[in-house]
């Protein structure tokens, strides 16, 4: 799935594409906030939100996308908090948070 800049939220049905691999939401720049459903999910690895400008939230469920490799945040600069259930990605090997002013409080989740 590919974003148009229009999408203010991500339609429902989505989590019933438990096989779904690849989520592409970038450029989504009226994206406020993830759903809870995204958790079901399973077999996401990648999740794209390069420019999602206006995401303030991103709630814990994601904390459950168990094959989740690369997270891409760049640009998200409204974002209000990298919340600490980031660490339960263990699949996780790239996060790209450039453009995220606020970073700096978050290293000690980073490290853990």
């Amino acid at each position: 799935m590919s974003c148009y800049s229009e999408l203010k939220e991500v339609p429902s049905s989505i989590g019933q594409l438990n096989a779904f691999k690849k989520l592409d939401l970038k450029g989504c720049s009226n994206l406020k906030e993830l759903p809870s459903y995204i958790d079901q999910l399973n077999a996401l690895q990648k999740l794209d939100l390069k420019g999602c400008f206006e995401l303030k939230k991103i709630r814990s469920s994601i904390g459950q996308l168990n094959a989740l490799k690369k997270l891409d945040l760049k640009g998200c600069s409204n974002l209000k908090e990298l919340p600490s259930y980031i660490n339960q990605l263990n699949a996780l090997q790239k996060l790209d948070l450039k453009g995220y002013y606020e970073l700096k409080k978050y290293f000690h989740l980073l490290a853990n």
